[in-house]
């Protein structure tokens, strides 16, 4: 199971044999450049003949290295994950890279995966001392954060098919894990050495059924919050739905570099950022780091070479510091209050904190004892405080070790046993167009239709409700649903499904209705009319979507990968 951890600001993976997941290997980046992290930087970069070049730190120091004029000509893209997040995603839709110019997103997606699949094949052929590893006899798993739509679950699937992960849509080799789940499913086999702050037990959670927890899984780009109870056997069941935002630590970086620019004004900032996008890179790299291990003292930025030489061919470098709170010029160096770095912090801490207050004040979460903080933000010491602040009276807030690769390694996890997530919370009411015999006193007269064959009047656009939102729906229940054509010389059905934030709804074409997707089912014998028979099976509680349509008449039945692009 090779599990890979695809984020947006780093990505890496882990990876071990299915038989044997006390042995999670875990692989480090960036030796080359005199570093070791469990994780890369989700860039990549492309030629000017639109060519995959590199990807991870080798793109950062590649890019770095070309002259300006040819820097133009390159297409380097970096947070492009998070342009899947609160969007209408199309397998279609075009991308911008740094200098802006546009790739098909699908292409730079999928060469980032295939990139790290051909890495994780060499190591793990490594690994497995040069025995020959079949890549048929992998499973790929790839995180996704739980509050993406089904369109970007659907547009990692085919990505991977194009990046050679899968040869189609509907290959069990291929797992959509949701990344607080897969680090819920790490953090609650840790002993109590595994966190940071002393947890207050000396069991793992696992070994206290009924123990509920809330997952705050931190990212560069999404904050991602689940809340889960310990089953008797180990498997988890989810509690509240999915929830969160796009308040990750690359917040943080913005409001630093938005600060620069106040400092640096007259346009120094902007011509900085324009001329020397490299240098940049590693200032903004530097500051991450930093970011992470501030705490209640001020913190020192170096000044690069050539953004003090554009400052100074204004005036003299100390004088853009005179007119700023918060940041003093020291020598070479931007000394930053900590008060300054703590505001850098305030949009993502507000909003985390509120959300979590607003999930804790739910009567039914009145039995949650603890907050675990994991994934690569979590690290910041500002934001670790402001959650203890927050909550530290109540409720014990806990970090593991290995914060960054939590959700990796849960995710290798889950790749050896999907069911492991025992039930999850809807997110959304969803259901599926149907035709329904039409009734004067409660339907549209506009929606009426009146089939071919025996004059019989129905009502069209009707929303059969399928599931509701918040309904807890378990792993292996499959729904069953029996339909009937409504003509007697129909070959094919079409069944197009949509969801809505709002418990029920009469119309699909109703305000705050999405369609999420749709599919069609052949019905070739048409001997028996209208008296044929469709059967609707549905599996709801996994983290994509699954059909299956079967007309029973011809015994034809497909599964179904429900197109959300």
């Amino acid at each position: 199971v090779v599990a890979i951890d695809f984020g947006t600001s780093y990505s890496g993976y882990c990876f071990s044999l299915a038989s044997g997941t006390d042995q999670i290997r875990q692989v480090f980046w960036g030796t080359e450049h005199g570093l070791k992290t469990p994780k890369t930087p989700t860039c990549i970069l492309f030629n000017q003949k639109k060519e995959f070049s590199k990807f991870g730190y080798d793109a950062v120091m590649k890019y770095k290295s070309l002259p300006s004029g040819e820097a133009d000509k390159w297409y380097f893209f970096e947070n492009f994950k998070m342009r899947l997040y609160n969007t209408k995603v199309t397998s279609g839709m075009e991308m911008e890279a740094s200098n802006g110019k546009t790739l098909p997103a699908l292409m730079v997606f999928a060469e980032s995966l295939r990139y790290m699949k051909q890495h994780a094949l060499n190591t793990v052929q490594e690994a497995s001392f040069h025995t020959v590893c079949d890549p048929q006899e992998i499973t790929w798993v790839i995180t996704v954060p739980a509050i993406w739509s089904a369109a970007a679950r659907q547009f990692m699937r085919l990505a991977a098919k194009e990046a050679g992960l899968i040869s189609d849509m509907i290959s069990e080799k291929l797992i959509i894990a949701l990344e607080p789940e897969a680090a819920s499913l790490w953090c609650k086999q840790l002993p109590q050495e595994g966190f940071i702050v002393e947890a207050s037990d000396k069991k793992k959670f696992e070994d206290s059924p009924g123990i509920q927890y809330i997952v705050v899984d931190c990212g560069g780009g999404t904050i991602d919050i689940t809340v889960h109870e310990i089953q008797e056997n180990h498997y988890l069941k989810e509690l509240h739905k999915a929830s969160g935002g796009g308040w990750g630590g690359n917040r943080v970086d913005e409001n630093f570099s938005a600060f620069l620019r106040e400092i640096f004004d007259d346009g120094v900032w902007d011509e900085y950022v324009k001329s020397h996008p490299t240098e940049l890179q590693h200032m903004m790299y530097n500051f991450g780091l930093q970011k992470c291990s501030a705490s209640r003292e001020a913190v020192y930025i170096r000044c690069y070479y050539n953004l003090t030489r554009v400052a100074e061919s204004r005036k003299e470098i100390s004088q853009f510091f005179t007119k700023v709170t918060g940041a003093v010029w020291c020598d070479g160096m931007i000394m930053i209050t900590y008060e300054k770095m703590k505001s850098f912090f305030e949009y993502s801490i507000k909003n985390i904190v509120g959300t979590l207050r607003e999930i804790l004040g739910k009567p039914e979460m009145a039995k949650v004892q603890y907050i675990l903080l994991v994934g690569g933000f979590s690290t910041s010491i500002i934001l670790r405080d402001a959650i203890r602040q927050a909550f530290s009276m109540k409720y014990h807030v806990l970090c593991p070790m290995e914060a960054q690769a939590a959700v990796a390694k849960g995710a290798v996890l889950f790749g050896v046993n999907p069911k492991i997530i025992a039930s999850r919370i809807s997110v959304r009411t969803y259901g599926v167009e149907i035709y329904t015999t039409f009734d004067v006193a409660i339907h549209d007269f506009c929606k009426r239709y009146v089939s071919k064959a025996d004059g019989l009047v129905y009502c069209k656009d009707i929303f059969k409700k399928l599931v509701g939102i918040e309904e807890s729906v378990n792993i292996n229940e499959v729904a069953e649903y029996i339909f009937q054509p409504i003509e007697a010389d129909q070959t094919c059905t079409r069944f197009s499904f949509y969801s809505t934030e709002k418990q029920c709804a009469q119309y699909v074409d109703e305000e705050g209705m999405e369609l999420l997707g749709s599919c069609t089912v052949p019905m070739p014998d048409t001997r028996l009319g209208k008296n044929r028979e469709l059967r609707l099976d549905i599996k709801f509680g996994l983290t994509e979507f699954k059909a299956t349509a079967t007309d029973i008449t011809s015994k034809q039945s497909r599964t179904i990968v429900i197109d959300f692009l």
